[in-house]
């Protein structure tokens, strides 16, 4: 299993940079999302860590702190891959073939829904709605959508994701 300690871009975990970040954002109206993301962007994910140090911040306890960041499925615990791919898997997807599609996913890429390939190139992650119900089943790539995803589109998806 590859490093996660530090991605590409991303710094290893500091608390006296996380401490940075979170007093130049805590005055700021509804400041631990503000703070959550800046955090995820310096260090490529939540570490376990900075939930009492933004709760110290803030004033809030540890579990107010986690409970945000496990509540919000765009934070998480241990750094993404170079890249991202998301694949829905709300009612709509599903009716039109998101489940095979997922098995294609997982059998292309090597990994199951939720980890990072070996090499770090990319993450596997669900979605639960893209908004693109009428064009379903969907996917995003780095934070591009496609919709009318087919086993062709997605082979397309898990190759350039590879790369």
């Amino acid at each position: 299993m590859r490093d996660k300690s530090t991605s590409p871009g991303r710094e290893a975990w500091d608390a006296v940079r996380a401490s940075e970040i979170i007093g130049a954002l805590k005055a700021t109206d509804g400041a631990m999302l503000p703070i959550l993301h800046a955090i995820q962007a310096a260090f490529g994910c939540i570490p376990e860590a900075a939930e009492p140090l933004i709760g110290e911040h803030l004033n809030l306890t540890r579990a107010e702190v986690h409970g945000v960041v496990t509540f919000y499925h765009d934070f998480r615990r241990e750094p993404a891959g170079r890249h991202v791919l998301k694949l829905c898997r709300a009612e709509a997807c599903q009716s039109m073939g998101s489940d095979a599609l997922a098995a294609q996913l997982e059998k292309g890429l090597g990994v199951r829904c939720g980890e990072t390939s070996t090499d770090g190139s990319v993450t596997h992650e669900a979605v639960y709605c893209l908004g693109l119900c009428a064009v379903a089943p969907s996917a995003m790539l780095d934070g591009a959508v496609v919709g009318r995803l087919n086993e062709r589109k997605l082979d397309a998806l898990i190759a350039e994701a590879k790369r």
